[in-house]
């Protein structure tokens, strides 16, 4: 029998940057939160601590700020008719664990969202007619605008420390000829700090990308260009292009981070809780299923304890948002033979192309040199700022060289045709590191009725719980669209006058591979949206089967973006936080009615 904790107003599930807004907001209006983290105390100091965290061998290699796969993974297939196989080893996706989750490891790029992609079933829909979308593609709508969350937006970048341009505030150009997007939605306020200045490789890309007749501008980022203090009254430093961030804890205190941005604050209210080592098994619900009553875990010393509480939310790892509500009841489980449900809906990822561009012994790219989320972008292929008619795919990619650091074990990268061993490859070795750079569309990958998440009906984790179910693949629009942008993005790399290329974008026929890192950009399965049949979670992330249960997170996309998921996601959370405040609250009950 599970031990019984004293009751709290609000339990948290996950403490990485959901977790963090969510009770920083919620203990703000006076609520006793309790957070639970699955994985170690985890901060700036003493896993920040110099020299020790610029350890490749350590992060990189054994991945110390990453989940533990031997205890708890997903399994995976391809389609239907496949058997599914536990994840063994941490390749295509990097899932954080730990105080902080993926927001202590990230690399910082700091986006907010395109308009047309919060509304892009419709807009497709307006512009192409409904006959353009894919037979078997489930996109749809957000159910929330750009404009609702303008300010959301702004918040989260004070909170943040970011770094940009600006393009348009209050309408006023300021960004012209200083580095800003002519792509990007108006504003109501200025970047907190100037952009990053720009490495080598960036400045390269810039100059290319601007003869060929696209829009570079510098890239938004949660790695500070100047000493900061948050609206929390968190102080920041400089960021000093040390190149050991994503993967890594940030020692300069220059990375956006829960540790460092919310955390200090948090650590001030008598009405916060952080219980590390705190796996959540299960949301507990009522007899009639329809409220919970908080949930029950296990401790660090293999315990089962119950955290009764008023409000759950759901702030865990995409992954792990979508199991939990599954694991719980919580909503009606997405059945991909028929359409029916919604929990394992839309499972969506990141559809990236690489090109890498390889120069003479004159040109010096110096990739040790890096921050996170720094570098130069185009957009002039995001969204909708093309026409798609004529080339009959459906979602956009930005461009960029964002040079987070080439380290030297596993940012080694030669020519075609290098040997994978041996002389000839040390010697090739030493002849490209300083001398080459690399380039990514970072595409936007759509939702399909077949990709989806559910519960294994075979693999158990340490627990006795059933895996969550991966069930993904590449389909035609994505082989399209990568071949689409790696020609646009082909015309930059050329620009510049290499001696040699390497094309990394997909091919017809390609399948999903494990063992390739494309992103931890991971979304969907408990998605928002208007309409319940369709959507896991309303507007406001609160579910719709259980009112007093909210699910922030990228498990909340309906499909992939173009962008980074983090500053949507932030930006949501603290929308979602705010309808809590102040309309939960006053009126417990559904936000939206069905």
């Amino acid at each position: 029998m599970a031990n019984a904790m004293k009751k709290a107003d609000v339990v948290i599930v996950g403490f990485g940057w959901t977790g963090a807004i969510m009770a920083k907001e919620l203990t703000e209006a006076g609520l006793q939160v309790v957070a639970l983290e699955r994985g170690p105390m985890r901060d700036t100091y003493p896993d920040g601590s110099y020299p020790q965290v610029i350890d490749e061998l350590t992060y990189s290699i054994r991945k110390k700020l990453f989940q533990d796969l031997s205890r708890e993974t997903v399994t995976i297939r391809h389609g239907l008719d496949d058997v599914a196989l536990p994840n063994r080893q941490l390749g295509a996706f990097l899932p954080g664990d730990g105080v902080g989750g993926a927001g202590l490891h990230w690399s910082g790029v700091h986006f907010r969202v395109d308009p047309v992609e919060l509304r892009l079933r419709s807009h497709y829909e307006e512009r192409y007619g409904k006959g353009f979308i894919p037979d078997g593609m489930t996109i749809q709508d957000f159910g929330v605008s750009y404009e609702e969350l303008e300010p959301y937006f702004d918040f989260a970048e004070k909170v943040f420390g970011t770094s940009g341009q600006a393009w348009t505030v209050k309408g006023e150009t300021v960004g012209q000829g200083s580095g800003g997007n002519p792509f990007a939605p108006d504003r109501s306020d200025h970047f907190p700090l100037p952009s990053q200045k720009n490495t080598y490789s960036a400045q390269l890309f810039q100059q290319a990308a601007a003869a060929v007749g696209y829009h570079p501008y510098n890239l938004p980022s949660a790695n500070t260009s100047g000493p900061y203090t948050n609206p929390y009254g968190v102080q920041m430093g400089p960021c000093n292009f040390c190149g050991f961030c994503s993967g890594y804890v940030c020692y300069m205190y220059s990375k956006a981070s829960p540790n460092l941005n919310i955390l200090p604050a948090l650590r001030q209210a008598p009405n916060f809780e952080l219980r590390p080592n705190s796996h959540v098994l299960r949301v507990n619900l009522d007899s009639s299923g329809s409220r919970a009553t908080g949930v029950t875990y296990v401790d660090a010393q293999g315990r089962e304890v119950e955290q009764p509480a008023d409000i759950v939310i759901l702030g865990a790892f995409q992954f792990h948002n979508v199991r939990l509500m599954l694991l719980s009841g919580i909503g009606k489980p997405y059945d991909p033979k028929t359409g029916d449900g919604v929990v394992g809906r839309n499972f969506a990822y990141q559809n990236m192309a690489t090109i890498k561009a390889y120069f003479d012994q004159d040109v010096h790219t110096n990739p040790f040199i890096g921050a996170g989320g720094n570098g130069v972008a185009v957009d002039d292929f995001n969204a909708d700022n093309f026409d798609h008619g004529p080339h009959g795919f459906v979602g956009g990619s930005p461009f960029w060289v964002n040079q987070a650091g080439t380290r030297p074990i596993g940012g080694i990268s030669n020519p075609p045709g290098t040997p994978a061993w041996g002389s000839a490859w040390k010697r090739a070795t030493a002849e490209n590191y300083t001398h080459h750079l690399s380039m990514d569309a970072h595409g936007a990958h759509q939702s399909y009725r077949d990709n989806y998440l559910d519960l294994d009906p075979t693999y158990k984790d340490a627990y006795g719980q059933p895996l969550l179910r991966m069930t993904f693949d590449w389909k035609d629009n994505d082989i399209r669209m990568n071949q689409f942008m790696v020609g646009k993005v082909r015309r930059i790399a050329e620009a510049m006058n290499p001696k040699a290329l390497a094309i990394l974008g997909k091919q017809p026929g390609d399948r999903f591979n494990t063992q390739s890192y494309q992103t931890t950009h991971l979304n969907g399965g408990a998605i928002m949206g208007s309409d319940p049949k369709t959507s896991a979670v309303n507007r406001y992330l609160q579910s719709w089967d259980v009112h007093n249960v909210f699910v922030p997170g990228a498990s909340a996309f309906p499909q992939g973006l173009g962008y980074n998921p983090t500053g949507l996601v932030a930006a949501l959370t603290y929308w979602a936080a705010r309808a809590i405040r102040e309309q939960y609250l006053k009126n417990p009950g559904p936000l939206v009615q069905a």
